[in-house]
């Protein structure tokens, strides 16, 4: 999990956490630098050991790692509990793979979907999650690089307690929330209870697991780029200096709720270094591309050809990719576009429906200043139901309003929404380090890439500040995302 993320996330944070510690330690003295060390590598000792046998490739000094994050609700089927009969089975839940590389320009994430089609040596064709039920991470590992192609450094499995507790440990996570996540778990399907509203807010330990794992309505590509997107933002958030104020009870979380194969000090030394030097690149998602299927059997897949998923290897490697982090670049025009092209990026009016949920924020009486609403949308947009007039609670216990307008890009388009966010809140951490910024129409925008895509579309006033969101598979394009905003007007 990722489904998934310090200045990482989660896991991410977890087993960065030790390349932080010794960056924050290197300013005292060689020997406190060592305490710091020698305590890690405790903590990893204590985590309990992850027999993987020769499935994992040791990385040479300095050189980039490919770490698998695994997140499971269960010990699998060769853990003592499980033939003690104290369990019965596991389940891997997420599995993301991070590139740690100094020499490119980002830090790169890859989830696989646990229901990916994949043959699981020694069982057979299966969905990818059951390697875990079967073999534990050992076969988990061996499943993937046969899929993939890729060499695996070290893996840290990380069960849902320890995700909770590591996220309430550095104090929870402000998350860009697309839509409403709802469910009672009283119908048929029992899909876990859920229950959090859209917009940009604060996710502790319970909710933040409820996200990143919820299923319902949603596929698994929607679902890997929920936890990537999470990560994303945890590692946003969350520095060195905080990693490091926190290092004790981080430590202990992962001593308690992880397992890997990192059990020594060189082990962590050479984590450590290259954590070090990729600590303050962005995160790059390489989405997973592929298909559903229904067997004849009923058994639901997500699948792709050999071809399609070597391709996306070699986009995690940073070979052949479609798009590195983007740099800060000059202002520059938006270009009108021609035949094909322009009709994909195609915006429709939507000034009517805008200024309605406008009217709505401001009959709310919540919220006092200036609405911002986009008089653009996409062709077949539509917004779902009232806008939300809410308070987000800032670190130092302030108050400030916010609204949120959710827009579906399409009505069959599951899972596919993007926003139109405002808030009195100046500084949120969502807005940090934007991509580049660019003066149109008279106004200046603060955008964010990932990659060759645009996610998010800011600007301020002295009011506040406002964006807009792409939505979570980053389905409009870059002039869509630029027309929705140059589009938006401000009412009362």
């Amino acid at each position: 999990m990722p489904e998934l993320p310090p200045r990482h996330s989660l896991w991410l944070r977890f087993l960065v956490g030790a390349v932080m510690i010794m960056s924050a330690s290197a300013t005292a003295t060689a020997v406190a630098a060592f305490r710091e060390i020698d305590r890690v590598v405790t903590a990893f000792e204590e985590a309990g050991p992850l027999d993987l046998g020769d499935e994992v490739a040791e990385a040479d000094a300095g050189k980039p790692q490919t770490i698998m994050l695994i997140g499971s609700d269960r010990r699998a089927k060769t853990s003592q509990d499980v033939q003690s009969g104290l369990s019965s089975g596991a389940r891997s839940d997420t599995i993301i793979l991070v590139r740690l590389d100094p020499e490119q320009d980002s830090t790169v994430l890859l989830s696989l979907p646990r229901d990916l089609k994949v043959r699981i040596p020694g069982v057979g064709t299966d969905r990818l999650n059951a390697a875990y039920a079967e073999g534990g991470a050992r076969l988990t590992i061996r499943t993937v690089k046969q899929l993939t192609g890729l060499s695996i450094n070290h893996v840290i499995n990380v069960d849902f307690a320890g995700f909770r507790a590591a996220i309430d440990a550095i104090d929870c996570v402000y998350v860009d929330i697309d839509r409403r996540y709802f469910n009672d778990n009283t119908g048929p399907e029992r899909y876990a209870t859920i229950d959090i509203m859209p917009g940009y807010q604060k996710l502790c330990g319970s909710a933040a697991l409820d996200y990143v794992r919820h299923r319902k309505s949603d596929s698994d590509f929607g679902r890997a780029a929920r936890q990537q997107e999470f990560l994303r933002q945890a590692k946003q958030q969350v520095g060195v200096a905080e990693v490091f104020s926190d290092r004790q009870r981080l430590l202990k979380v992962f001593s308690t709720y992880t397992e890997s194969d990192i059990d020594s000090r060189k082990a962590v030394l050479r984590l450590g270094e290259i954590a070090a030097r990729s600590a303050f690149k962005p995160i790059r998602e390489v989405q997973f591309r592929g298909a559903d299927e229904i067997s004849p059997a009923g058994v639901a897949y997500v699948t792709a050809d050999q071809r399609s998923v070597r391709r996306l290897a070699d986009e995690f490697l940073g070979e052949g990719r479609r798009g590195g982090a983007r740099k800060p670049a000059t202002a520059r025009p938006v270009r009108r576009r021609r035949g094909k092209r322009a009709a994909r990026a195609a915006v429709a009016d939507g000034n009517a429906a805008g200024r309605q949920q406008a009217l709505q924020i401001v009959g709310s009486r919540k919220w006092r200043q200036p609405v911002f609403y986009p008089r653009k949308r996409t062709p077949s947009g539509s917004y779902v139901g009232e806008p939300r007039v809410y308070g987000i609670r800032a670190p130092d216990g302030r108050v400030y309003s916010a609204y949120r307008m959710v827009v579906q890009r399409t009505p069959r388009a599951t899972g596919d929404f993007y926003g139109i966010q405002g808030t009195t809140w100046k500084d949120p951490p969502i807005l940090e380090r934007p991509s580049e910024t660019r003066k149109l129409d008279g106004r200046r925008f603060e955008l964010h890439y990932d990659g060759d895509r645009l996610r998010l579309v800011a600007w301020r006033t002295r009011e506040g500040c406002f964006w807009v969101s792409n939505s979570l598979l980053q389905k409009l394009s870059e002039q869509q995302m630029l027309s929705i905003a140059r589009s938006a007007r401000a009412l009362g």
